[in-house]
Parts: structure tokens; sequence; C-alpha cells
């Protein structure tokens, strides 16, 4: 867990938490194909509405400890000073255990209260012990962030996805046929809360195994605590109101920004219901249309910038904390153009292949057309969202921890006046909601943008970082699109032509990204499996 490795520049254990995410959510999605079977679209309804008022609660109680606590964990270790880092830790497991714990037993005892459609009340309540848990889960994972190594999250991530896989799938077919007498309603919450159970199982499987990692480590950090020669020892009350100042503007501006879910469905289904007069359980279908499958398409790419901007946090808070503001910029540049490499080629090939997509992970017929026209709008999401991201972990690296907050209510109050108009005085429907996503992503990206340019005086490079990108995504999104068709015009098969044409749009992405110099020998040795990467190119004079 060594902090300084040769190997471990930011690039490389960005690459690694990213790589993990894309994994995560290619298994989450594999998994609901399958699960969506089992519980239907009305259970996928329920499960929708439970799981956006869950996250809404695990974001206030414990999902930006993980990059909150790197950052304060991260400072301290730049200056070395190793017992401070270990008090800062320790205090962090005690705010999360209280406030985890409060949270929870809130969530089970108010559900009722929490959900506009009652049948999802029960799979909140299944939901609750699991924000407990997450909170300490949330500690161990910025732990080790801070200390520059994101294997021990990315692993811990694939493990908690993998057994939330597994666990969904049986404990929701196990608990419809204890109920198979039942009419479709009862079998459809009865899913939707066994759905919710493989959520639990899949958390507390990754806070047992990243907590082994943390004890096999236990010597080391021992053995740097008594080296520890810094004259200036914080106390507990300090160090607790560090971590209450910090992970305080972090909670609310991860709150702002991703709350806009939960207040964009409750608009939607409060107005489709009490205006329109459309039935409840038709609402929830619509929704989870919306929910479960384009948006969840969609978070895959995105995801990728959640990573980065997990990695980036600690470097970029260590090297400003010692007032290296050319380095940092430097982290910032990186960051950025690693994220638009992955995010403007995913938006393209989204809009691309929009329906064989769609097709290839929800085969259900009834909202094919639905969910792909929506996944084809929404895939300029992608390059907005991973922006937005981004620069909402730099400001937050670099302390101007309000900044992000502000932007979020601005852009959430606006957005929240286009969903209202749209859904009033147009019948587009669903549409409206996509419509709102990209107003406020869009908001979010320009407002960053701008105050990130203040703030480190840090100036985009606007031709390597989008421009020679996208003119690579363009041609890459034609070949796939050209090979899609061509292929499944004689063969018919849908997965079949889609893994080939994804293949081969990758292979001129990759061609075309070396060819522009977006990418050169020194920086794609950075990236997870560079040696390998640098070998293929020079094998086909690319570089």
């Amino acid at each position: 867990m060594a902090q300084q490795k040769k190997k471990d520049s930011f690039v490389l254990q960005a690459g690694i938490l990213a790589a993990a995410g894309i994994i995560v959510k290619i298994i989450g999605l594999l998994y609901r194909s399958p699960l969506t079977s089992i519980i239907g679209l009305e259970g996928n309804g329920y499960y929708s509405s439970a799981i956006n008022i869950y996250t809404i609660i695990l974001l206030v109680s414990s999902y930006s400890i993980p990059s909150a606590i790197s950052k304060v964990i991260a400072q301290r270790l730049a200056y070395k000073e190793y017992r401070n880092a270990q008090r800062v830790f320790q205090c962090a497991l005690i705010y999360v255990l209280v406030v985890g714990g409060l949270a929870s037993l809130i969530t089970f005892f108010a559900a009722p209260y929490m959900v506009k459609v009652d049948n999802a009340a029960p799979v909140l309540r299944v939901f609750a012990p699991t924000i407990f848990f997450s909170g300490i889960l949330g500690v161990l994972r910025g732990y080790f962030q801070a200390h520059g190594t994101m294997l021990h999250t990315s692993i811990s991530q694939i493990l908690e996805q993998i057994l939330n896989a597994v666990v969904s799938i049986l404990a929701a077919y196990l608990l419809i046929q204890t109920v198979s007498g039942e009419n479709e309603t009862v079998q459809a919450i009865y899913g939707a809360s066994g759905s919710a159970l493989g959520t639990g199982a899949g958390v507390l499987t990754a806070l047992l195994f990243i907590f082994g990692m943390y004890r096999l480590n236990k010597d080391i950090i021992h053995k740097r605590i008594q080296r520890d020669r810094s004259p200036h020892q914080e106390s507990y009350g300090d160090i607790f109101k560090v971590i209450i100042t910090t992970v305080t503007p972090f909670i609310l501006s991860t709150f702002i920004y991703n709350c806009s879910t939960v207040i964009n469905m409750n608009i939607y289904q409060d107005i489709m219901i009490d205006y329109a007069g459309i039935d409840k359980a038709v609402v929830a279908v619509q929704y989870g249309i919306f929910a479960t499958q384009a948006i969840s398409i969609v978070n895959i790419p995105i995801a990728i910038a959640s990573s980065i901007s997990s990695a980036s946090i600690p470097g970029i808070s260590a090297t400003f904390a010692i007032h290296r503001e050319e380095e940092t910029r430097h982290k910032v540049g990186q960051a950025v153009r690693m994220t638009m490499l992955l995010a403007i080629p995913s938006a393209v090939g989204l809009f691309a292949l929009s329906r064989p997509v769609v097709q290839f992970i929800f085969p259900q017929k009834e909202a094919l057309e639905t969910a792909s026209n929506l996944l084809r709008v929404l895939s300029v999401t992608v390059i907005l969202y991973g922006l937005s991201t981004l620069t909402n972990a730099v400001l937050q690296g670099i302390g101007k921890v309000n900044t992000p907050v502000i932007h979020a209510a601005v852009a959430l109050v606006i957005q929240l006046g286009i969903l209202a108009g749209l859904l009033f005085y147009t019948d587009i429907g669903l549409y409206a909601l996509a419509g709102a996503n990209i107003a406020y992503s869009l908001i979010m990206c320009i407002l960053n943008h701008v105050a990130v340019r203040k703030h480190l005086n840090y100036r985009d490079q606007v031709m390597a970082n989008y421009v020679k990108p996208g003119i690579a995504a363009v041609c890459m999104g034609l070949v796939a699109f050209g090979v899609y068709h061509g292929i499944y015009y004689f063969m018919q098969l849908n997965r079949i032509s889609l893994l080939i044409s994804i293949c081969l749009a990758a292979a001129v992405y990759f061609v075309l990204i070396l060819k522009l110099g977006v990418v050169g020998e020194h920086e794609l040795k950075n990236f997870p499996k560079g040696a390998m990467l640098v070998h293929i190119a020079k094998k086909l004079h690319l570089i």
C-alpha cells in the first residue's frame, strides 16, 4: 500500500477504477434483463421507485464519504502526518456509524411516507440495513484511495456487483414462488424486495473483503505511525470539525447533484397520475422503462467519469495543499483528457447503436422502441455528466467545496422548470425527463468549467480534448452503424452483429486517436495494460 510507487501513476489508478466501474455496470445491466423477466415491468417500477429514494438517503449518509475522506487523509499524507491520517480514519468510522445507523432506522420506519407509489414501501424497507453497511464500506474505500491505490476499491466493487446480481435473481425468484397463488401486484412487490436483498448482500460482501485488506495492511500502517515525527498532532475534536466541514459540502453537492432524479420522478408521477389521470401501475411501468433501461445503460460510461473523479481527488488535493499549482493543473488536464477519450466515443456509440444495445440487454419487446429512443436522446449526457462530475471533483479537491453546491442548486431549479413546462404543455411524456437530464448536466458543465478556469487558471486544450476525439468518434460511429446493419441484414442475429460492430468500431477509434496525435506512446503506457497497447500500436506502425 505504499503511497509512492513508480507504476502508480494517476492515469493507471484512474484506469483501474474506471475499468472496474465499467465491469460493475455491465454486470448490473446483464442481470437486470433476467431479473426484469422474473419480477415483470410492474415489479421493475416498484424497484425503481424504492431505489431512487434509497439512493438519495445513501447520498446524504454515506455516498460522499470515500471522496471526502480520501481528500482529508491525502492532505495529511502529503505532509507525512501518518498519525493524524489514522485519526481521521478513526473519526470517520465513528461518524458513519452514527449517521448511517440513524439513516437506516429512519428509512425503515418512514418508508411509507417516502414513496409516491405505496407498493414500493416494502421494497424500500429491505434497502434500509444496507445504508448502515455502506457508510463503513465508504470510509474504508476512501482510506485506500487516499493512499494512492484504487485496486482494493475496484475489486470490492466487482465483488459487490457479482453478489448483488446472483442474490437479486435468486431471492426475487424464491420470494415470488412463496406467493405464487397471489395476484400479479403482490408477486411484483415480493420480486422487487428480493432484488433489494441482493443489493444488501453485495455491500456486505464488499465490506468483508475490504476490511480483510485493511487487516492485512495493519502492520504497515502501525510502522508508519511509529515513524511519524511530525510535531503537530490534531485533537479528535478538531478532526471531527474538519470531517463535518469537509463532508457536509460534499454531501450537499452530491445530494443536489443526484436528487434531481428523485425530484424528477416525483414530479413526473404526480403530473401523470393527478393531472393526466394515468393509472399508478401504468406510470410505474413507464418510469421503470426510463430509469432501469435507458438511464441504466447511459450510466455505464458515466461510471467512467465517476471513477476518474474519485481517482483524481487525492492527487489534486495533495498537490494543491503543498502549493504545486502547475502540477495540479497537469493532473486536471490528464483527468479531462482521459474522461473525454472514453466519454465521447461512448456517447456516439450509444447514439449509433441505441436499438441493438437495448435489445441486447433488455429483450422485452413491449419496451424496446421507447427505451431505444430514450437512449438515443440521452446519449449526449454521457459527455455532459462526464465533464460536470469531473469538474465537481476538481473544485472539491482544490478546496472550493461550496461552489459545486451552488451550481447544482442553480441547475436543479432551472431543470425543474423545464421539466414541469414540458409535462404540462406538451405530450412528450418520458422524453420530458430526458430533456430535463440534458438541461441539468449542460448547466452544471458550463458553471463548473467557468469556476475551474477562474480558481485554478486552467486552460482547456479544446483541439486535443474535444475536437480530435470527436472526429475519431464520429468516424467510429459511422463504422459501427454500417457494420451492424450490414451483418444484421444477412444474419438477422442481433447479438453477433452488435459485438462484431463494437469490436471493429473500437479498433477504428484506437487507430484514429493515435493517427490524430491525441494520445502518444508515453500516455498510452500509463493506461492499464499500456505496455501491451504500445506493443500493438508499434506492430501496426501507428506510433
